[in-house]
This record gives structure tokens, sequence and C-alpha cells, in this order.
């Protein structure tokens, strides 16, 4: 929201001479930062003229921005109250401000929460800062362009066509954002606060961080085991490894050719089924055949979806997908049958499409729960079975079967019979997958298969999730947070220990040292500082490696049991963090003599808001690291939602005082000794002059080496390590291979 709230009376609007609102430039902030936890996309944007010339001089604006947006109503703003938004726009807001909120409304109605914007001036007049949640960068920076163009229109009195902007805003969405399976485990893991990490453009996500995480692929985990769906791929093995078991199945066998179906046909007893051996989603499945025409039929075009083909007995009944996640069921669904009743006049295309796809539920988008009916094969050899073809036009009242099996997508979870439940479970054991879709058909789903000879189908890898979160009919499931429970039960903790360093002052140094703590513990540590990207001591990356793209690599590195990671102002401002929590968050100092003019934080305040993102980050059972002696530095203390550890080469600081008196931790020097203080009680640690890289290197300060041992105190190495540490350091990075090679040579 807009920072200021006083009104400024505009001049008129035939005054204006330079129209325009014009994008100076973009920042996507992909992890927390300066304005809020979540990504954002941060607009540098020139109003020009129009700063003279708020809302409410602009004739007409109000209603056209209004009826164009009539869902701005639900915009809270600065009032708090449903409309607050609409009471400011009628008031007097300026452009910065508005396209803040349509920004959010156009991505709302693209599918996306709205989410967090804000508005602010720079020190340049008529340049604003413009920021808003980006779900995703491509479609944040398009839903600003086009709220831009909607909103120059209203002040300009042109038409917008405002649902044409909504649809190639979806369109962007569905290429670029995560399908709603994948979302639906990412946002329970949200809920969790679970980071993730979207490792490709499409549904490859990790879910925790370092030698901690799990891998997601849409409903695929990396527990999923390539040879049970093989086996799940293979219809044929499938069945008989399920009846081996005492699964229910339907009788069958895979056949050879179309004599051979017939005879198998006639072996298990018509009606039967003929479907692919290796075939998905249904495809070339044809049930409820009875004559050798029809077996014939089917045959020939199943045979052109697999590599072979199987025919079984026909169970009657509606389909049904049971969804297992770690050995439990967690979602039911049912099918229905497609229909449509002739009127004597229409076709059975046209009453398809007036009495089935004209359902609001139908579409070919991935939210929409079911799908829409078309003609295929199998559907034109059920019209045959009962003497029709796709332009027939049946008989008034007349009801013609079009899908016999299909659209399953009604939640019966609560349905379900226990022993239904239990043979699906060891179904899907028997075959081998951590999650899995059970294809079975019943009549009745509230009964055992046995009584009504219902039969599990199939076990499919990779199940679709939609039908369960968005059922056509019934409760939603939680089936994200199920799969997110099943990757991390309550004994496996998500994160690795992240020790992020940010301030003016020798972050580089705090960072190496603490490093070498850790490791010295035994711990495979990572560090991305401006000597380098490192990993357990060895170098990696050469170069200033204090980014966010080489602190992710630390990240997504399964060979990383904690991270250390060395966050620049400048990277603070323009990229933001990489994780969005941190175990121990360490601020050495602010300078107010290095402000960042090309991104206008100027002065300590807005310095101030920098930096305070590596405190706003500590995690609850974290400890935020902060130099004493630096007043900006303290002011950050009340931010931490873990303990605060104070150090400062003086142990007579007010700030550490009343720390201490608190009961408080801190680390300082007390006559040329370190001292780890509790409260009244202290510990000393270790000589100043026992450790030679104070003396021996200039980047590393007495008040560095403090930093670094509060730190490794905060995540639990014991004093005598790190005494052993800090006197055995040494300041010289260790060489990455070539070079190694390149010295001996």
């Amino acid at each position: 929201m807009l920072a200021r709230v006083v009104f400024r009376p505009g001049r008129p609007l035939a005054n204006v001479n330079k129209r325009h609102i014009e994008f100076l430039g973009f920042t996507h902030l992909r992890g927390p930062n300066m304005w809020t936890y979540a990504p954002v996309l941060e607009a540098l944007v020139d109003i020009g003229e129009l700063e003279d010339f708020p809302s409410n001089t602009i004739p007409g604006f109000y209603e056209r921005l209004s009826s164009w947006l009539p869902t701005l109503v639900e915009h809270r703003c600065s009032y708090e109250v449903r409309g607050g938004f609409l009471r400011r726009l009628r008031e007097g807001t300026w452009p910065g401000h508005i396209l803040e909120h349509v920004t959010l409304e156009l991505q709302n109605l693209a599918g996306l929460p709205g989410g967090f914007g804000k508005a602010r001036e720079t020190s340049r007049r008529g340049v604003y800062k413009v920021v808003v949640s980006a779900w995703n960068e491509q479609l944040a920076e398009a839903a600003i362009r086009e709220a831009r163009d909607l909103v120059m229109a209203a002040i300009d009195d042109r038409a917008f066509d405002v649902p044409a902007a909504v649809a190639r805003l979806k369109e962007l969405a569905d290429t670029r954002c995560l399908g709603p399976s994948t979302a639906s485990i990412v946002l329970a893991a949200e809920e969790r606060r679970i980071p993730a990490i979207r490792l490709n453009r499409g549904n490859l996500v990790q879910l925790g961080y370092g030698s901690r995480q799990r891998r997601i692929w849409t409903a695929e985990t990396e527990l999923t085991s390539a040879i049970a769906e093989g086996i799940s791929r293979d219809k044929e093995l499938t069945r008989q490894l399920l009846q081996a078991v005492g699964v229910p199945v339907p009788e069958g066998r895979t056949v050879a050719d179309a004599d051979d179906a017939w005879s198998a046909a006639q072996e298990i007893g018509l009606p039967v089924v003929v479907k692919p051996s290796d075939g998905n989603h249904g495809r070339a499945v044809f049930t409820n055949l009875h004559t050798r025409e029809q077996v014939d039929k089917a045959w020939s075009v199943a045979v052109q979806e697999g590599s072979s083909v199987i025919v079984e007995r026909f169970i009657p009944g509606d389909e049904h997908r049971l969804l297992v996640v770690g050995g439990k069921l967690v979602a039911a669904a049912r099918g229905e049958s497609a229909w449509v009743t002739g009127n004597g006049r229409d076709s059975i295309l046209a009453l398809i499409d007036a009495q089935l796809n004209a359902d609001p539920r139908r579409g070919r988008t991935e939210d929409a729960p079911l799908n829409p009916v078309r003609i295929d094969t199998a559907a034109r050899i059920e019209l045959a079975n009962q003497g029709f073809e796709p332009e027939s036009v049946p008989p008034e009242g007349v009801r013609v079967l079009i899908q016999r099996n299909g659209n399953v997508a009604f939640d019966v979870t609560e349905l379900v019979h226990p022993s239904v439940a239990a043979a699906a479970s060891l179904a899907v054991r028997t075959v081998g997958l951590d999650i899995a879709g059970v294809d079975l058909v019943a009549e009745d789903i509230s009964q055992p298969l046995q009584a009504q000879r219902g039969a599990i189908v199939e076990v499919n890898a990779g199940p679709g999730l939609l039908m369960h979160l968005k059922p056509a009919a019934g409760t939603p499931q939680p089936v994200g947070r199920a799969i997110v429970d099943h990757l991390f039960p309550p004994d496996r903790d998500c994160r690795i220990p992240i020790v992020g360093v940010a301030g003016h002052v020798g972050t580089t140094a705090v960072a190496r040292l603490v490093a070498h703590l850790l490791m010295l513990h035994g711990t495979r540590t990572g560090l991305a500082c401006r000597d380098g990207l490192f990993v357990s001591g060895r170098r990696i990356a050469c170069g200033d490696r204090s980014d966010r793209v080489s602190a992710e690599r630390l990240l997504i590195n399964r060979a990383v049991d904690a991270a250390v990671i060395e966050n620049g102002a400048r990277v603070l401002a323009s990229e933001g963090l990489a994780y969005d929590r941190c175990a121990v968050g360490i601020v050495t100092g602010l300078d107010a003599t290095q402000p960042m003019p090309e991104r206008d934080i100027l002065g300590v305040d807005k310095l101030f808001d920098v930096m305070r993102t590596q405190v706003d980050v500590v995690l609850p059972h974290g400890a935020a690291v902060l130099h004493a002696a630096d007043p900006q530095v303290v002011r950050m203390a009340p931010l931490s939602d873990g303990e605060v550890i104070y150090y400062a080469a003086n142990a007579t600081l007010p700030a550490i005082d009343g720390h201490r008196a608190r009961g408080g931790r801190s680390v300082h020097t007390r006559n040329g000794l370190i001292v780890l203080a509790t409260g009244s009680e202290e510990v000393l640690l270790s000589a100043v002059s026992s450790v030679p890289v104070v003396a021996d290197s200039a980047d590393y300060g007495v008040e560095s080496v403090l930093a670094a041992v509060a730190a490794a105190w905060a995540l639990g190495v014991p004093a005598d390590l790190i005494r052993a540490g800090i006197e055995g350091f040494a300041a010289q990075p260790a060489a990455t291979p070539v070079e190694a090679e390149a010295a001996i040579a």
C-alpha cells in the first residue's frame, strides 16, 4: 500500500502534457527481501506528470476502473475494510498505488492468489517502486504490464478488453506455473514450513534443503521405485502379481491376434474388456463387448496403443480411482457414465454439446474437474452397440450412452469399505509403489469386492490428483498434505543448519571461520562467500560467490549437511535470500557511507530495512548473532524469532550489560581473553594471542572471530572444539584441483 496518506490537490486534467506510466526497470527478488518473505517483483515506475493528478481529478476514472474490475471491492487497503481501496480511489490516490492493486487483481483473476503489494515513492519525483507478489516471474511482469495498459486506458477514457487480458495471463499461468497436482504438494509443504525449490521449468521440485531434501515430480517422488513403475505399466504382469497375493482381479490373459482375442473372450465368458497391456489414461480400453465383431474392432484399435493386448472379464459397476500414499488410502473418487437424452430434433453430437459439454465443470485446462466428452473410437463402438451413429437423431426421451466409464471426479472417500481400502493398499505394496492410483470397478464401494464380483483392474504410478483436489461433487481431499507427511514424517527434519552472514564489515572472514568450525565438528559443510564456493573444504568455484545462485547450489547439494552463506547488501537488495529461514543469522554492522543509489537505498534507515532481512528469517529455535557495538544492529534484536547472542570486543557495552542481566548470551573479550557469557556465568575460551589469524591476516579482526565463535556456540559446537578451531585456523582458502596441479607444475 502507498506510504503516504496526505491528500494533495491536483491541477485540472487539461494541463497534462506528459501523461504516461513508464517502466524504468524490473527487479526479481526471489526469496525473503526487504519487503516481505515471499518472492516479489519490484518495478521502478515513472508516472511523469500524472504525479500532479490523483485519481479524483480524472473525470470518470473511478467509474471506469471499478466497472472493469468490480472485484477490486475486496481490496481492503489502508482502511482495512472491504472496499477500502475503492474509497482511496474516490478520495484521490496516485497511479503507482493503483498499479499495485490492479496488478494483484489481474493475477488473482488469472487463478493465482493476489498476495502482497506495496507502492513507495523514491527520491525522484514521480518515480515509484511498485512491489507485487511474483508466484511466477514472467507472469508477474506480464500482469503489471497489462495493469499499466488498463490503468492508462481508464485515464485516457479508452476501451480496454479486460477478459482478453485475463485470458492471456491465464494462458501464461498454465504454461509457466506448477501444475495443480504439484502445486497442491508444494502448498501443503509450505503449510508445514517445508521450503521448496523448483528445479526445472516443469514440475520437478525439491522439498527441504541439502542432505535432508526430498524430490517430487508431480505425484511421483524420489522414493518411487523405477522397477515398480515398470511393473505398473505392464498390465498383465500387474494382474498376475495381484492375483498371486489374493487381490481380486478380473480373469483374463494376453492375446496374440484378433482370433486369439475372440478365443479368450469365449474362455472367460462374455461380456469382456479389450485393452492394451501397457496403455495409459484409459486410451483404447473397450468394455462390455458381447460379439466377435465388437472384439475384433476393439483389438484392432488396442493393438496400436500398446505392445500387446489383454482380454479380461467385464465387471459391471462404476469405475473408481483410489489414491494410496505410503500404504494408506487417502482419497477415492467414482466415475459416472455419460448419457444424453434425445429430443427428436438434434443429433447425438449436438446433444453432447448441449447436455454434457455445456457443464461449466468441463474444460480442457487442468483446473476443470471434468473433461469435455468427445466421440472417439470407444464412443463410436458404444453408440454402434446401441444402433446409433454420432450424427443420428435419437427419438424424444431415449437415453443414449456415450461413455461407459470416465469422469472419475465424484468424491466417495468416506464411503470406501475397510476391506476395499485394505485390498487397494495390498495391491500398491505388491507392485512396490509408494504413491499409486488404484483403478477398480464395483457397483457399491461401501461393500466388500468379493460379494459383488468387483475387482482391481489397474495400479498406476504418478497418479493425477486433480480429481481429489477439485471433485465435480463431494469433499476435496488433502492429498497434497498426505504426500508431504509421507515424505516428511514427524521424526524427519527437512532443514539443514544454515548460517547467513550479512553486514558491511568482515563478513567473508566470519563465514569462512564458521564453516571451518562446523567441519571440525564433523559436519559436511558448504560455504558460499566472496572467496569462492566450497563443499567440505574443497573449493569448487572461484571468484565472488556471495550471490543467490551460488547459495542455491549448496541448498540443492545432497552432500551438504550445513551451509554457511555470505549475503552482501547488494545481493539482499537485488536478489533476496536464497533460503526461507536460517538457524543462525549474523549481522556484523551497517555502514551509512555505503549507500546504493542505483537502487534508491539512501540513508541508514533504508540500509536497515535491507539488512534486517537476515534477522527476520531466523528460526524460532535459532539465534541472531548481532554486533553489540553498532546501534543500528542492536535495533534488530526484537526482529528475531529466535534467541539473540551479542558479540563485541568491549564487554561493558550497554547492549551486552542489559542482555546479560536478562540471562542472555554474549561473546566478548576481557583482559585479552575470549569469554562466553550466559547471564552472570562466564567461560574463558581462549587468549586472543592464541588465535594466529588475528595477528597474521588483516581480514580477520578479533570481532570477526567473536562473531564466528558465537555462531558455532549457537549451533551446539562444544567450547573445546571451538577453541581448537580458532587456534588452528588458517586464512588461506583451499585450492581447487586445477589450482593445486598448477602450483605443483
